[in-house]
């Protein structure tokens, strides 16, 4: 089976990269070589496994109105509520992947926002389950930054997650944690003063690859969050996610330089791509 295809830009306006999903941007920083364009595969996770039953408490699920929007790479939803715990480093034990389409609601029995796709731009949607409340489970949502969306039973499979990744920007270290054990920790390189990582918990949306010796060739993490001002960067950018990609500079490792993402050393980058898979939570820590 083919798998679908992601598009990538690489352009030297602004000092910044642009790696285009299905036509919309994740920010990667730039600073040499010509522009390229390139066609890519992401890679998708693994087979899901049965969805839970409803418990009998359930509060009814109101039915969804005509015309509600779908999550997309490039369109955030709106009304859902904060993330309670942001900072949280508790493992997210599975992953939710919808068969079609979800409603995520505001509360269990509460008011449906938006839809969450089974794909988001070439990408299969796995998001992490942080919570569950009368059988309903709250997931942490794209395309926004410290939201969650209820999704009450019915509609979706489960997956086990084994990975988590924790960022701890004051010390500029990344961890890596797989059933609770850390694998490994890496010194590197976070957003600058202007253009902070965002903080609190987000997850690994799939991988796709860069193009370009900065990058060392290899796949980039793309994560659910976004800018935390996009309106503060340049048009082309103001619809970016964020990402985990490799440096071709070791002097930046350590330092406050990016337009956002995280850069890893090479072989740190061929390690976490290589383990970690769609749906690992990832929760930035200040």
């Amino acid at each position: 089976m083919s798998r679908p295809r992601t598009r990538v830009y690489l352009t030297a306006a602004a000092s910044v990269a642009v790696l285009a999903v299905s036509g919309v941007t994740l920010v990667h920083d730039f600073d040499a070589g010509p522009a390229a364009a390139e066609w890519i595969a992401p890679v998708a996770s693994s087979a899901a496994a049965p969805s839970p039953s409803a418990a009998a408490t359930t509060p009814p699920a109101a039915k969804p109105p005509a015309g509600l929007p779908v999550i997309k790479y490039a369109s955030g939803p709106s009304g859902l509520p904060a993330d309670p715990q942001p900072t949280s480093t508790v493992a997210a034990a599975q992953g939710l992947h919808p068969t079609t389409r979800v409603a995520l609601y505001d509360a269990p029995g509460g008011k449906p926002r938006a839809f969450l796709p089974s794909t988001i731009s070439g990408l299969r949607t796995i998001v992490p389950i942080v919570e569950e409340r009368d059988g309903w489970v709250a997931v942490l949502v794209p395309s926004v930054n410290r939201r969650i969306g209820w999704v009450p039973p019915g509609g979706y499979t489960t997956e086990a997650l084994r990975d988590q990744l924790i960022a701890e920007l004051s010390k500029h270290t990344l961890i890596w944690l797989r059933d609770g054990q850390e694998q490994q920790r890496w010194t590197v390189a976070i957003g600058s003063k202007a253009t902070p990582t965002p903080t609190g918990r987000t997850y690994v949306m799939g991988t796709t690859r860069m193009h370009g010796d900065i990058y060392l060739n290899l796949d980039a993490l793309v994560l659910g969050s976004i800018p935390e001002e996009p309106e503060k960067m340049s048009e082309a950018f103001q619809l970016a996610h964020t990402g985990i990609h490799a440096w071709y500079k070791s002097s930046v490792f350590g330092q406050s330089v990016s337009n956002g993402c995280l850069r890893m050393p090479g072989p740190a980058q061929e390690k976490l791509v290589a383990e970690v898979g769609a749906g690992t939570p990832l929760t930035v820590l200040a």
